[in-house]
């Protein structure tokens, strides 16, 4: 009895099916979990079957991945050609569509896979929109995601194929290649339709049983759940880019005699982002703030924080043009917040006059200076403790820019990779860098160098600033005034003179009165009068430095009071003025309009 009864299983291996072409055909069904068919797929079988599946499908949490490892696990193993097709609302993050038996929403096909004898299949390439709308009443498809319910043809009839193909050259090509039985199951996950899943058998393989058709009911089951949490891990990404994208700057204000170009590059996956960020900041008489940061941590606290960070480090560079105290100041406004955080940040300060940087770093990777002969070498800035940790004093580095040299800044986002350590790490960049040319570089060329095969997952900010000749339209000049007889007198010519030479006369009588109340308040609060700066580019600047400690400010002078109107007639006069802290003391500046340039193309 049981060698009678081994020969009968061994003998039912070899089933007769007849496939769309009418002709009979013998097969021998390959092992359970190789292609599992029929009622004789035991549920223990079913079950390896579907774990073996979880462990296959939702690897990362990346849609089209997803898609894509749906189809490949359903070829061979359930069907001989697979399909993935998802809602365009998912694509955008959001729910999905409820089943309400009428609306046929619109897919984007994500996946297909077919083994090779089914390679001239047409199915809809994969990226293309498919809107099924036109056709509504006669696809099996737009039924199945209009219901929401599966749909099985078992053995396909001429009429079928109108009803299963997408085109009409596909349905051609469906009935060339033998396609003779058809099945689609929706992708639903928490109670909304995401998508489908159309699978094909052809030639001699045999056609769907019901059994088929639960097990792909449960295999779309399961891989709906990961489509879903990649959904909404897409989403959240999305929103941390978002703010992250919204707290940096729109556009880099206009710098003289500077080139900057900016870059961001978010992580791949969303919890390495957010953190990081640049500033560019025009401050006064010509002179440029470049600001990198990173804040430890990620997603939307570390954006958090980096917006406030921001927003404190531009205020005070308006209020204090010396790297070094500004790195001091923002450690005590870093160490006041209640998330506890820290932060490493890289601030320079851009000179005109002299084509100078002052650098001083917060525990940042040091910046990268590539030279004009294709070299590049790190610069040796002394490195204090992160915001927030302020222990160590912050050391300014002073150097004057070489002529066709680029300065790079960066985060570590851009070094980082998950096996080599940071001297590796650096040497790449370094590396990387020397072997690019100017214009790769301000394109952000490093951003996308090949050494992060398996994605970025850190995000990254890179700033190159190149300095060259102030243009024709920008004129700058400076003096050292005298600290006997009558400065006032001695700057009021300059100004004059130097006005005439470029054709800004009708200027010389507002700016006259300017330069002698800022000697004025100079001699009598600020320990004399140092250099002058004149600046002629969108706007004329009038700038004086003097060693005071005290930022000037307006007073209220009453009718009798001699003195105390000066800066209340600055403030009448000129478009703006204000006043900063420098390492030996202040400056005042102030700032008119240029007859005939436009007052609203400057920063």
């Amino acid at each position: 009895m049981n060698g009678g009864g081994g020969r009968a299983r061994r003998l039912t291996r070899r089933l007769a099916v007849q496939n769309g072409a009418g002709r009979q055909l013998y097969i021998r069904r390959p092992a359970p979990l190789g292609r599992p068919r029929g009622d004789g797929f035991t549920t223990a079988a079913r079950m390896r079957w579907l774990n073996e599946a979880s462990t296959r499908i939702g690897t990362t949490l990346d849609l089209e991945r997803t898609a894509q490892e749906l189809a490949a696990f359903s070829v061979p193993r359930l069907a001989d050609a697979a399909a993935v097709d998802l809602l365009e609302s998912v694509l955008r993050g959001e729910e999905g569509e409820r089943v309400t038996g009428t609306a046929v929403p619109v897919t984007r096909a994500m996946a297909v896979r077919t083994v090779p004898a089914l390679e001239g299949l047409e199915p809809s390439p994969v990226g293309e929109v498919v809107d099924r709308r036109e056709r509504r009443e006669t696809l099996l498809t737009t039924e199945c995601l209009r219901n929401g319910r599966p749909v099985m043809v078992s053995r396909m009839t001429p009429q079928d194929f109108a009803r299963v193909a997408p085109t009409a050259s596909a349905e051609v090509a469906m009935r060339r290649q033998g396609v003779h039985s058809y099945m689609a199951v929706p992708l639903i996950a928490r109670g909304v339709l995401l998508g489908s899943a159309d699978f094909v058998r052809a030639g001699d393989s045999p056609p769907f049983h019901r059994t088929d058709l639960e097990l792909a009911g449960q295999l779309a089951s399961m891989a709906a759940v990961f489509i879903d949490n990649a959904r909404l891990y897409g989403r959240e990404r999305e929103h941390v880019v978002s703010l992250q994208r919204s707290l940096l700057p729109r556009v880099t204000p206009h710098t003289p005699g500077l080139r900057v170009h900016a870059h961001y590059a978010p992580a791949v996956e969303a919890h390495g982002v957010g953190g990081d960020w640049y500033d560019v900041v025009a401050l006064p008489s010509g002179r440029t703030a470049l600001v990198v940061g990173d804040v430890t941590g990620h997603g939307l606290p570390a954006a958090a924080t980096m917006g406030r960070l921001r927003t404190v480090a531009r205020t005070l560079m308006m209020l204090d043009i010396a790297p070094d105290r500004l790195l001091a100041r923002l450690d005590l406004a870093t160490r006041d917040l209640e998330d506890d955080q820290v932060a490493t940040c890289l601030c320079a300060v851009y000179d005109p006059a002299d084509s100078s940087y002052t650098i001083a770093s917060a525990g940042h990777p040091p910046p990268l200076l590539a030279e004009a002969d294709g070299s590049a070498r790190y610069l040796d800035v002394p490195v204090g403790a992160p915001l927030g940790a302020g222990v160590i004093p912050y050391d300014p580095l002073r150097f004057r820019g070489p002529v066709g040299g680029q300065l790079v800044f960066y985060t570590d986002g851009l070094i980082k990779t998950r096996t080599d350590d940071v001297d590796v790490q650096l040497e790449g960049l370094r590396a990387s860098v020397a072997a690019m040319t100017p214009e790769q570089l301000d394109a952000g060329g490093p951003l996308t160098s090949p050494r992060q095969d398996d994605g970025r997952f850190d995000e990254a900010v890179l700033l190159v600033a190149g300095g060259h000749v102030l243009s024709p339209e920008v004129r700058l000049r400076e003096w050292d005034l005298p600290t006997e007889g009558n400065p006032a007198s001695t700057a009021r010519k300059l100004v004059t003179e130097q006005l005439a030479q470029w054709d800004l006369s009708e200027l010389a009588d507002v700016t006259e009165l300017v330069v002698s109340e800022l000697v004025g308040n100079a001699l009598r609060y600020g320990g004399g009068p140092g250099r002058l700066r004149l600046l002629c580019d969108e706007r004329l600047q009038v700038e004086l430095a003097d060693t005071g400690p005290d930022l000037p400010q307006i007073q209220h002078a009453d009718v009798s009071d001699e003195g105390g109107r000066g800066l209340q007639l600055i403030n009448l006069l000129c478009r703006r003025w204000g006043s900063c802290r420098t390492a030996t003391g202040k400056i005042v500046w102030a700032e008119q309009n240029v007859p005939g340039r436009d007052v609203d193309s400057a920063p």
